[in-house]
């Protein structure tokens, strides 16, 4: 019961912590350039504000590039950080409080500096940036990579991650829902509902106040996991992650496609605003969009494994794609329209999840694809690929904005009577063409590059299987001898009598199998974790005598991608003879229309002069089923 609660308690705070964690994104990434063109530079000297907002774009532009190179390095720093708070949470709280303080304050003219002395705004300004944005990424670096050290146990990880991903939707949304009723509430001058100075600064500072205020309760309401597996053994590299990035073509073919898509992407969600501004003339309805948003997110979000079991992750791209290209183009013919807008909005936004979750689970395969290719596992390098295009869809989406809103004279006192056909014509193929143009070249590249389906990575994952054992001395010591428990309870069966050839065949090794009768998995010897994947339908443990076993749930559960799987190990980990590995749901399986039957074989077993089955038919994890031994 105190488990259950305390699990309760660090998934509502991780999912606070989400819900900040993207009210912050959207106030750096979206508000923030919005206030720059349209409120910071207020001189009225037009050519000289355009400058400026030129200069600051640029400024942003780089300095996010050069915070995108320290990133490595940040992750290094993390990954080496040793307190009694644990690894991630100093730099949750730490960063997740200075952070939003730094961003805050650059929604000011630093005491007037804007006008009165230039130059140094622009110094101080680049300063404070950098900082801000090194903190930022502390924060976000260590607030996603708390995931595993919450808990070894995959379902409640999947379950802080359900709650993490909701929490990010509604915090997405949250933002959009209040951004401009704050400001006009906080605003002295109404201004044609775009407000002023004043009312943006009110906004940033109570934006910044609670994704602070959630950093703290993540601190205080999670635990990490003491295990030396948390403990950094080596040190990360350019060298290294480019070598692993560079030698996994799917994973860079992927990059390339999410990448360009997340640019399009970007483009029209930070354009979105300024067309109820400047189009629209009614920049308060843009609170009705975000609140729709944050609803049909969290649908778009819970459907997604329905419609990948029933279509495949690439036809859901492909009809995510199609209506994103359809909502584009009812978006052109839209003009003052606010309910074609919504509805082309809604037909741009809703694929946006799907598109993202499609990359997310890839790029989780693309890591078993790696594997097989180069031979060694990279998780945290392979998934850091994603957060970094997102940052560089970021950087390039604040450029071309800042240009744009120059360019369509969207900037300090403009108004949507102010804007021209030819601004608006501008504006519109930066906020519709442009990102036409990347969203199709990523689809064409997805759909022509990337060949890691369901289907291939359940193919690698078997072949995964088949030679996991080269990675280390396969040679049993001299003289080893193992008593090897039950790993499941149930009816013993030869190995012989399995459907599937490859362990009936004796291939992968000599072994038997049990049909259980529940579905826990215990460790057979006290050993090491030597192979693990994120199908969790199969363990690979080795005994410190060097014998190995593979255990394997089920015949094609691999086709399952974890579903009805529950593991409670980390790859490295030791483990005892009786300690639960994996719990798996028998009735999933069977409704999968796949066998429950579990296989254990002995990988290294021609090397065993001893291999006797005891003669028992029924089971429990408390009776040896094998003895080895190599004389």
């Amino acid at each position: 019961m105190e488990n259950s609660k305390g699990n309760l308690i660090s998934r509502l705070s991780y999912s606070f912590g989400a819900f900040g964690n993207d009210l912050l994104f959207g106030l750096l990434s979206t508000y923030f350039i919005m206030f720059v063109t349209t409120h910071l530079f207020n001189s009225g000297n037009k050519a000289q504000d355009a400058k400026m907002i030129g200069f600051i774009t640029l400024i942003i532009f780089f300095l996010r590039f050069v915070e995108l190179a320290i990133d490595p390095f940040i992750g290094n720093a993390i990954d080496n950080t040793h307190t009694r708070w644990g690894k991630f949470k100093p730099w949750v709280v730490v960063g997740g409080v200075l952070g939003p303080a730094a961003l805050v304050l650059l929604f000011t003219d630093f005491g007037g500096l804007t006008r009165s002395n230039p130059i140094l705004y622009l110094i101080l300004f680049a300063i404070l940036y950098i900082m801000m944005d090194i903190l930022y990424s502390f924060k976000d670096i260590a607030f996603w990579s708390m995931i595993p050290a919450l808990s070894f146990d995959s379902r409640e990880r999947e379950k802080t991650a359900t709650f993490a991903r909701i929490g990010s939707n509604i915090g997405g949304g949250a933002i959009g829902i209040v951004v401009m009723p704050l400001v006009l509430l906080f605003s002295l001058n109404a201004n044609h509902g775009t407000g002023d100075s004043r009312g943006w600064f009110w906004f940033a500072l109570i934006i910044g106040c609670a994704a602070a205020l959630s950093a703290v309760i993540v601190g205080l309401g999670t635990k990490e996991v003491e295990s030396d597996l948390r403990k950094n053994k080596e040190a990360t590299t350019f060298k290294g992650v480019f070598r692993v990035l560079m030698h996994n073509d799917q994973l860079m073919w992927l990059s390339l496609a999410y990448g360009l898509y997340a640019i399009g992407m970007s483009l029209t969600n930070s354009f979105e605003l300024y067309y109820f501004t400047f189009i629209l003339g009614d920049a308060s309805k843009f609170s009705i969009l975000a609140l729709i948003n944050t609803i049909v997110g969290l649908a778009a979000i819970s459907i997604f494994p329905t419609l990948a079991k029933k279509w495949n992750r690439r036809n859901v791209f492909l009809v995510a794609i199609g209506l994103m290209l359809i909502g584009l183009v009812v978006f052109s013919l839209a003009n003052s329209s606010l309910i074609l807008v919504l509805v082309a909005a809604e037909l741009f936004f809703i694929p946006q999840p799907l598109i993202f979750l499609v990359a997310l689970m890839t790029i989780t395969d693309s890591v078993e694809y790696g594997q097989l290719k180069l031979g060694h596992r990279d998780e945290s390098l392979t998934l850091s690929v994603r957060p970094l295009l997102d940052k560089l869809a970021g950087a390039i989406s604040n450029l071309v904005v800042g240009i744009t809103a120059v360019a369509a004279s969207m900037t300090a006192g403009a108004t949507a009577a102010t804007i021209t056909n030819h601004d608006r014509f501008i504006f519109k193929f930066a906020m519709l063409g442009v990102p036409a143009i990347f969203i199709v070249v990523g689809a064409f590249v997805f759909f022509k590059k990337v060949k890691l389906d369901e289907k291939m990575h359940a193919s690698i994952v078997d072949e995964l299987e088949r030679t996991w054992a080269k990675d280390f001395d396969s040679q049993p010591n001299s003289k080893a001898e193992l008593s090897y428990y039950a790993p499941v309870a149930g009816e013993v069966i030869p190995l012989e009598q399995v459907s599937d050839a490859v362990f009936s065949t004796g291939s992968m090794g000599r072994g038997f199998a049990i049909k259980p009768s529940d579905g826990r998995v215990y460790a057979p010897f006290d050993g090491v974790v030597e192979a693990a994947f994120s199908t969790r339908h199969t363990v690979g443990l080795v005994s410190e005598n060097k014998i190995a076993t593979l255990i394997h749930i089920g015949i094609g559960t691999v086709k399952m991608n974890g579903t009805g799987f529950i593991t409670y190990f980390e790859p490295g980990q030791r483990v005892s003879q009786g300690e639960l590995l994996i719990d798996f749901w028998s009735p999933a399986i069977k409704k999968a229309g796949l066998d429950d039957t579990v296989i254990a074989v002995i990988t290294n077993s021609d090397h065993l002069s001893e291999f006797e089955i005891e003669n028992k038919s029924e089971v429990t994890k408390d009776d040896i089923v094998l003895t080895l031994a190599k004389k």
